[in-house]
């Protein structure tokens, strides 16, 4: 202890010291404490410096705190000091912080109230806890309802769960849930639903026994039992339910704030129902008995809604509707009573007034008289020995007995009640064992205690006596399978509390007693009290300041009770008189129900009898006899309960209890807020705290062997490590700890006291602290020689480049040296050279110009002299050219003179000539040039005429043209002059017209001058707006280009948004068509699973029905019952059956209703199958056609007009070029032949048309030899037949015989010839008809050649009218001409098309016909006697015909079809068949056996076989589903065989891929097209199977091997467990690995492909296996706090990682496996990264997409330190992420659907195999099949 005390409390250490508000407050010592030391130095958290007063008699120091490591944890148990406060700071930390409600403390399961609805109820959350160790997983009521579950089946032992607790705990919500558990996990062993009847009975007891109290709105307000009952396969059968206490008081009577029961409140909600109208309700304010409160409503709840839901479960425990509305009727009339009036009449006797409305309603409702309920109301009857006498009563009298009666009436109506909920949920079953869940009050203590206050901590006394015996009981069972020495443990035992209340002269021995007594009192039996228990037990004690009260020192408390009232209430009398009016009712029979078994009610019952039926195992029965039930009656309440509550213990000791504690956090109701005095107080009260008291007494805590070493493996040393574990551990401790007491060494565990493992802790701590200090010493200093070494080597490169830098620097100084002489040198020479050269430039130009100067000089003078002797030539030439000129002037003018004088003369005499004719030629000078021209003309002519006349005589001809050539110019000169003489007249008019026009020009001129003036303004005003229109112009341009970027811009946003909007549509279709896909699938499980039901109850009624004689075995039926292909061989077996048990019949009438409801609901699902098939189809079309509606739209947009118009011409160009070409050829043929007007014989056109004629006729020619063929068989087929019937009637002697067989030659050789000349006659009219359709075809061509030839001049108009167009114009006319034409044409030639197809498909129908009715005639030819056969042999006519392939068929007689289901399908081995055989080898011998029952047009054969083949299928997979080779052999095989019906169909769109030799193969007579559909349901059904068998193989390993088990070894440490123990994370030997989940997956991978599984459906497989493995390990780690921690993080992401490395090396990592793992990821890196600031928030949000707020938020509140170096989540940092993800819209669901199935789809799959090389090997023993 010293070593302890020095050790832990030193300096910073951690206590508890008591607060009057918060119970206890944290502190840390300052200063190291001594012994003697009477005064601790402590600091609180908030700084505060305090000094702590040890008490100097116990010198008791405070209660140390736990590490920080260990606050949080599930179980309280695990803590290493268990005291008050530590558990009091674990529950607020977890939840306060993590939000978690449930935590365990050893065997007990503390729940507290979070007054919020909780997401962690679900379905889902059922599942996960289903199966689970309870340590597990998180604390929670599903783990105590599974651990209940499992040992009632594993231990064949009865169950209960305890729960407890104080009003407003959660007491109703936690029994609830628990039986929803059992009502979820196990289902019922009926279709009876009876696990919906269970959890219907919630909702009609809280309606009828739950009220609203100031402290819970859904407080119960009586105690109750409810066995739940299971059969052998534990599922449940019934169940069964007592209550206690019921408080009447509240019927009559309610406290502020609080209400009455809650279906008073539900009636007046609802009375404005047509039903409700008798009933005259009204308001719940209208009723004294639902008014007193005051507050008639509870926030969110409806009450009306609330009444249909009591009303529906009533309905579903078979209450009709009559029982219901006299219940009803009965509520009705009680609320009417408590409004009767009573008045005085005098002091002593009261009166209700006449005809009281509410008195006249509640005698109407009950069916009595007014006057005699009125009169009993205020009388009441006294007897005497010898008289009886009525007696008036007083006003407050008649209230208590209205009241009385009031509350008796509701007392006995929640019995019945209760007693037809039994009846309803009471099993004819044999019950096999039974799981109790026990809702009963809690410990109560208020500021005035009466006699429920009394009761119920009684009953929480003997529960909590149980309690304690029991959790001692486990702690010894505990030490003694650990072989550790039993030490007594010291516990608080309530017996004699016990005893004082219940034992002889106890206080209810007492209080019966003066019961009993005429003038008993309260104030005379507390006297009896105080006389009896005062001095004599020192739990009883007297207040000082009263003398009707007493207080009881209970478990929990002290409690003070006052004494009034209790005999009253101990009574529970009601006036008798009342009763027996009530009896007599006649209209009423309810009501006499109800008081059927009562005869003189003095005091009855206040608590239900146990009358329901329960079946209890190891409960004696109660044997009272019927005669007793009136004493029963006449029992005081507390007597009642006293023996109820003992039978209540009885059955509780008798089953294996689970403990609930349920604590109120605070008594506002407010969420999530914690109230540590009321919480301290519930502890005390719930026996929490008792609990911890006997733990910490032994030995607390307790760690396997391996979990210790693999946790203080730091504190050993290499060589204290040895191979066994055991000795390992127990070398260390002895070294560790000192004091051997500490600790106990177990078989298989190491036991510490409390304070031990925090001791541990920190010495473990510490070594990781010192440890962490060397780490950091040496990496200090490994970093100091790293900086120093680095300075050092920086420091010698600084010096070397310094150097290098100086010495650089002295040779640069050198060369600049030396370089600066070079340039003196160079620059001097340069001065010098310079100097030298300019001087001699000097000179020389001195020379230059000197010498230029002088010969300048020499050459002007030169000049001078030239130019003096030019100018003398010059002016000698001049002075003779002068002299010239002028002596030539003189002589010309001597000259001119004589001219003129001449000329005068001559012009005198030409003057009178010229006077006529100068005028008209100056006005016609334009037709002397014309006469000009014309005699140039005339004058060439003449040269011609010369040279004709020459040759014949040319000088007459000259001549005379010459004399008339004189003559015409005279003539025309004569003419000219008179027309010169006429137009002299003329000359002076004309002047004066020249005068007037000059005037005109002037004006003109100016007007000229102004216009011109005018248009340079114009012209200036013109160009100002010209530019100012161009500025506009440049704006506008602007503008434009700005609206076309904007345009722009907003088609591409809006291009942008339909693509979006496009890629939306498409994925909410696709998802569409995926939910479509999953609840098709979903409904085939469905129906699969009712079929498997309808087998088995099918095998059930033929057991029950079959009564197995000696001797006699029943068979089964080799094929199982498939409602939607019923085939011969099933109806068969089933007539059968019938026929044998035809003769009991009736034994199996109990379960025909169940049977024809099976039937019915199996063809229900069939119709919603088939509806939602529908749908589907519908769905996928819609689906195409948006999405090809939206390519359109999308193509429309993008593309321009010409571009479209371009694109579908050269489509359609591209789809006619054949067409063309031989349209060319024909349009060829026709311009050659277009004047004809038609097309001759012999010409080209006639050729084609001929040509295809020709093979019009050809193709008639085959049908007409296939007709024939035909034809033949029949006819043979008809003698056949003819031959059969003649000798079927032989019977006379031979000679006779053998005439008839002469004449029967005779006849058949006419019946022969008949028959040809009847075929002749056929065939002649065929060949008529043919020949008119020739002729018809003929004119149809030549109607074609007639509109071609119509065509072909319409396009050369068309083409002379495009060449008249522009060049744009005409290409663009031609493209619309061109598309139009291929449009026509093409829409004619499909026309053609379609004729011809349909023509075909007839003739094909046809030849089916006459194939099906020439094999009805071979099977019918078949049947003939093998005698008879071989007297007479029927040959066929042989008839020539084509031959065909028939290979990669096999053939089977109808009798072997059983024995090739039985060796292909039943009895075939799948590991055989996989290694040996080539894959899917079944399927491929199935469908050449189908080919070969479609290719002799058998209809029967083929269903049979298919029918055959899929039941087969089904039989085995039921037989063997569990096996997941074989159903991945049939999942593969079933998948080829309907690949095969696709591939072999004969659709084009499956035909593709096909070779020829596979198309000549395809069906020719069945479409099997819905068989497909059939085999497609089964292979999802197969695949279904598929997955379930995977899971069952994966569900084990996943969370053994993805969470616990240390993959990377020494990551992660085990922390300290409690009593709840989870599985260790040590890898033991039976424990799962990754490495064995990869060897699983391997094998799965490997199976599939031996199978040869499509590749696609084994990327689905692998999809599922991962989405398994990711949802159950997530779901998993949402579930477990310990899971939550840094290291597991690496952990997971390293596991993950070697499943993606797997799919790697699969090559599956684009088959969407690694996005199912996508939240685990997230969720494993949410547990690494940092957590604290809002950048990390802000990470945390972006990074978890694909995680719900409710799991991120999950998983921070779970994150658990391993170590005391890591840091919690702050509740900050929590609410910061849950503001960031406040907007995100989601699924509010925790956890991820485990049972998802992906919807599966099989994509078409072709095999090259060709059918005909398929090898069939003898070990298959299918010898009895022929290759065809």
């Amino acid at each position: 202890m010293n070593q302890e005390l020095d050790f832990m409390f030193v300096k910073y250490a951690r206590v508890w010291i008591p607060d009057v508000e918060e119970v206890w407050k944290s502190a840390e010592l300052t200063k190291d404490y001594r012994q003697g030391d009477g005064v601790l130095q402590l600091q609180l958290e908030d700084g505060k410096e305090l000094e702590y007063k040890l008490d100097p008699k116990t010198n008791n120091l405070p209660h140390l705190r736990n590490p920080d490591i260990l606050v949080g944890e599930n179980d309280l148990t695990a803590l290493s000091y268990l005291h008050e406060p530590a558990v009091l700071h674990n529950l607020k930390v977890r939840f306060i912080d993590s939000k978690l409600i449930y935590t365990y403390c050893g065997i007990v399961l503390v729940a507290i109230n979070p007054y919020e609805t909780l997401p962690i109820y679900g379905t889902d959350i059922i599942y996960a806890y289903s199966g689970q160790n309870m340590g597990d997983m998180d604390p929670h009521i599903f783990a105590v309802a599974e651990e209940a579950y499992k040992q009632m089946a594993r231990d064949e032992r009865n169950q209960s769960i305890i729960v407890s607790g104080e009003s407003g705990a959660g007491k109703t919500v936690s029994a609830k849930y628990a039986m929803r558990y059992f009502a979820t996990v196990s289902g019922s062993a009926s279709e009876a639903n009876v696990e919906e009847k269970v959890l219907a009975s919630n909702p009609i007891m809280e309606s009828i026994g739950n009220a609203k109290t100031t402290r819970n709105d859904n407080s119960s307000r009586f105690g109750k039992y409810i066995e739940i009952g299971f059969d052998k396969k534990y599922r449940i059968i019934g169940a069964n339910m007592r209550t206690y206490l019921l408080e009447k008081s509240r019927v009559v009577f309610q406290a502020d704030e609080e209400r009455n029961y809650h279906i008073f409140y539900q009636l007046c909600a609802s009375a404005h129902l047509p039903e409700f109208k008798a009933l005259k309700l009204g308001k719940a304010n209208d009723f004294h008995y639902t008014k007193q409160g005051r507050n008639p409503v509870i926030d969110g709840v409806d009450d009306a809604k609330e009444m249909s839901t009591t009303r529906n479960a009533f309905t579903l425990l078979g209450v009709n509707e009559s029982y219901q509305l006299g219940l009803f009727q009965i509520l009705a009339s009680i609320l009417h009573l408590g409004n009767v009036e009573v008045k005085d009449r005098d002091s002593d006797s009261s009166i209700i007034p006449p005809n009281n409305g509410h008195l006249s309603v509640f005698c109407e409702l009950m069916g009595v008289t007014y006057q005699d309920m009125s009169h009993w109301l205020c009388h009441k009857k006294l007897k005497t020995a010898t008289e009886t006498y009525i007696k008036p009563i007083p006003k407050l009298q008649a209230i208590n007995a209205r009241d009385a009666l009031a509350k008796h009436i509701y007392a006995k109506l929640f019995n019945w009640i209760v007693d037809h909920v039994n009846k309803a949920l009471h099993s004819t079953v044999k019950q096999h064992s039974f799981i109790g869940v026990l809702d009963i009050y809690g410990f109560e203590t208020f500021e005035i205690n009466s006699f429920e206050q009394f009761c119920i901590n009684y009953a929480n006394e003997k529960l909590q006596q149980q309690f304690n015996m029991h959790v001692f009981k486990l702690e010894q069972e505990e030490y003694m399978k650990e072989q550790i020495p039993w030490t007594l443990i010291d516990f608080y035992d309530n017996q004699p509390c016990i005893n004082l209340i219940e034992a002889k002269m106890g206080i209810l021995d007492l209080l019966d007693e003066e019961c009993k007594m005429p003038k008993g009192s309260d104030d005379s039996w507390a006297q009896k009290l105080y006389n009896t228990h005062l001095k004599t037990c020192a739990l009883f004690e007297k207040p000082r300041m009263s003398n009707k009260a007493f207080i009881i020192q209970h478990f929990a408390d002290k409690v003070e009770y006052q004494c009034d009232g209790f005999l009253e209430k101990n009574k529970d009398t009601v006036n008798e008189e009342q009763i027996h009016v009530l009896k007599a009712s006649k209209k009423f029979d309810l009501l006499v129900e109800l008081f059927r078994d009562e005869e003189k009610a003095t005091s009855p019952t206040g608590a239900a009898p146990a009358t329901g039926g329960r079946t209890r195992l190891s409960v004696k029965p109660d044997k009272n006899k019927a005669g007793q039930a009136s004493k029963e009656h006449k029992k005081t309440v507390g007597l009642q309960f006293r023996n109820s509550l003992q039978l209540l213990m009885e059955t509780l000791n008798a089953t294996t209890p689970h403990y609930v504690r349920c604590i109120k956090p605070n008594d506002h109701k407010y969420a999530f807020t914690f109230d540590p005095k009321r919480a301290v107080q519930q502890l005390r009260a719930c026996g929490v705290l008792e609990t911890i008291r006997i733990s910490a007494a032994g030995f607390p805590s307790r760690w396997t062997y391996q979990e210790f070493f693999s946790r203080y493996r730091v504190l050993m040393k290499q060589k204290d490590v040895l191979t066994d574990r055991k000795m390992t551990c127990k070398n260390v401790l002895e070294k560790l700890v000192q004091d051997p007491d500490k600790y106990q060494f177990g078989k298989t565990k190491i036991f510490f006291r409390a304070g031990q493992v925090a001791y541990l802790e920190k010495l473990r701590a510490d070594k990781l602290r010192a440890a962490c200090i060397r780490i950091q010493k040496t990496i200090r200093c490994w970093l100091a020689r790293k900086k120093y070494l680095r300075m050092k080597h920086a420091a010698t490169t600084i010096q070397r480049y310094v150097r290098g830098y100086q010495a650089r620097c002295l040779a640069k100084f050198l060369r600049r040296t030396r370089a600066a002489i070079i340039i003196q040198k160079y620059q001097r020479m340069y001065v010098q050279r310079t100097c030298y050269k300019r001087k001699q430039a000097a000179a020389l130009a001195m020379q230059c110009i000197l010498r230029a100067y002088m010969a300048r000089q020499l050459y002007k003078a030169l000049l001078r002299e030239h130019k003096a002797i030019i100018i003398q030539k010059m002016v000698r030439g001049w002075l003779a050219r002068q002299w010239f000129k002028r002596s030539l002037k003189a002589i010309v003018y001597l000259q001119c003179c004589i001219r003129r004088m001449r000329a005068k003369r001559e012009l005198k005499k030409l003057k009178i000539e010229a006077r006529s004719v100068e005028h008209f030629k100056k006005l016609n000078i334009g037709m002397e040039n014309k006469i000009m021209q014309l005699q140039r003309r005339i004058d060439d002519q003449n040269k011609e005429n010369r040279v004709l006349s020459e040759r014949l005589n040319s000088l007459e001809v000259s001549h005379a043209a010459e004399s008339e050539r004189q003559r015409v110019e005279l003539t025309r000169l004569r003419g000219a002059e008179e027309d010169a003489k006429n137009n002299a007249n003329k000359v002076t008019s004309l002047l004066e017209e020249l005068e007037r026009l000059r005037k005109d020009l002037q004006n003109t001129q100016k007007e000229k001058k102004a216009i011109e003036d005018w248009a340079r303004t114009y012209q200036d005003e013109m160009e100002q707006m010209i530019s100012e229109l161009k500025e506009q112009n440049h704006l506008l341009k602007n503008e434009k280009n700005d609206l076309n970027r904007l345009i722009q811009e907003q088609s591409q946003q809006w291009t942008e948004k339909m693509q979006r909007a496009l890629k939306e549509e498409t994925q909410q279709l696709e998802n569409d068509l995926n939910e479509e896909r999953s609840r098709y699938q979903n409904l085939l499980t469905e129906h699969l699973q009712l079929e498997e039901k309808y087998d088995d109850l099918k095998e059930e009624i033929t057991l029950a029905v079959n009564v197995p004689k000696p001797g006699h075995r029943r068979t089964d039926s080799t094929h199982s019952s498939n409602e939607s292909e019923c085939t011969y061989n099933s109806e068969f077996a089933e007539s059968e059956e019938g026929s044998r048990g035809g003769e009991d019949v009736p034994k199996a009438i109990l379960d025909m209703s169940l049977f024809l409801k099976l039937q019915k609901r199996v063809s229900e699902l069939e119709q919603e199958k088939q509806s939602l098939q529908n749908e589907l189809d519908r769905r996928e079309e819609q689906f195409q056609r948006a999405r090809a509606r939206d390519d359109e739209e999308h193509k429309k947009a993008r593309s321009a007009e010409l571009e479209y118009e371009s694109l579908k011409r050269q489509e359609l160009e591209s789809e006619n070029k054949k067409l063309k070409h031989d349209l060319n050829e024909m349009r060829q043929s026709l311009r050659g032949s277009a004047e004809a007007g038609s097309a001759a014989p012999g010409s080209p056109a006639y050729t084609v048309l001929l040509d295809q004629l020709n093979a019009s006729n050809e193709e008639l020619e085959v049908r007409k030899e296939e007709v024939l063929i035909l034809r033949s068989q029949l006819v043979s087929q008809k003698e056949a037949m003819q031959h059969k019937d003649e000798k079927e009637t032989m019977t006379e002697p031979l000679p006779y015989i053998e005439d008839v067989q002469k004449l029967t030659d005779a006849k058949e050789i006419s019946q022969a010839y008949m028959g040809l000349k009847e075929t002749s006659r056929l065939l002649e009219s065929q060949l008529q008809a043919q020949r008119r359709s020739h002729e018809n075809e003929v004119e149809v061509l030549r109607g074609e050649l007639q509109s071609v030839k119509e065509e072909n001049n319409r396009q050369q108009q068309l083409l002379a009218q495009n060449l008249q167009l522009p060049p744009e114009a005409r290409i663009e006319a031609s493209l619309q001409h061109e598309i139009t034409r291929l449009t026509n044409e093409n829409l004619d030639l499909m026309e053609q098309l379609e004729k011809q197809d349909k023509t075909v498909r007839k003739l094909k129908k046809q030849l089916k016909v006459f194939a099906k009715k020439i094999n009805d005639l071979e099977g019918g030819q078949m049947d003939v006697s093998p005698g008879q056969t071989a007297d007479e042999p029927v040959h066929p006519v042989n008839i020539p015909r084509r031959e065909k392939d028939f290979q990669g068929m096999l053939e089977y007689k109808k009798e072997d079809e059983l024995k090739l289901v039985k060796n292909l399908i039943l009895e075939l081995k799948p590991r055989g068949v996989a290694v040996n055989l080539i894959p899917g080898l079944p399927a491929y011998i199935l469908f050449m056996c189908l080919r070969h029952a479609d290719y002799i047009n058998d209809d029967q054969k083929v269903r049979s076989l298919l029918t055959s083949v899929i039941n087969s299928i089904k039989k085995i997979l039921k037989k063997r589903g569990d096996d997941f080779e074989t159903v991945s052999f049939w999942l593969s095989n079933t998948c080829r065989f309907l690949h095969c019906l696709k591939q072999y169909s004969g659709d084009e769109q499956f035909m593709k891929h096909n070779t020829t030799k596979q198309n000549d193969h395809c069906l020719s007579n069945f479409d099997l097209a819905e068989y497909r559909q059939v085999l497609s349901d089964l292979a999802i059904q197969i695949y279904q199977q598929l997955i379930k068998c995977m899971e069952n193989i994966l569900q084990p390993m996943i969370v053994s091997g993805m969470l616990e088990h240390e993959t990377i070894q020494g990551v992660s440490g085990v922390k300290p467990t409690g009593l709840r123990k989870r599985t260790s994370s040590i890898a033991d030997e039976g424990t799962y690995t990754l490495d064995s989940i990869i060897r699983q997956l391997n094998s799965f991978h490997s199976i599939m492909c031996q199978h040869g599984t499509d590749p696609e459906l084994i990327k689905q497989v692998v999809k599922q296996q991962f989405y398994i493995i990711g949802a159950v390990t997530l779901n998993n780690l949402l579930l477990r706090k310990d899971m939550c921690s840094w290291s597991k993080g690496m952990q997971i992401r390293y596991n993950v990682s070697q499943l993606e490395e797997w799919l790697r090396d699969k090559n599956l990592m684009t088959c969407g496996a690694k996005e199912t793992l996508e939240p685990l990821i997230q969720a494993a890196q949410l547990l690494q990264v940092k957590k604290k600031t809002d950048e990390d928030a802000e990470a945390i949000c972006s990074m978890c997409n694909s995680l719900s707020t409710a799991q991120i938020v999950k998983v921070l509140n779970l994150y658990t330190p391993v170590n005391a170096f890591e840091e919690r989540v702050s509740v900050l940092f929590i609410r910061t992420i849950q503001t960031r993800l406040r907007d995100r819209k989601e699924s509010p669901q925790l956890l991820m659907d485990t049972k998802l199935i992906y919807p599966v789809t099989f994509p078409f799959n072709p095999s090259s195999l060709a059918l005909e090389t398929i090898q069939i090997p003898s070990s298959l023993n299918v010898g009895f099949l022929t290759r065809v």
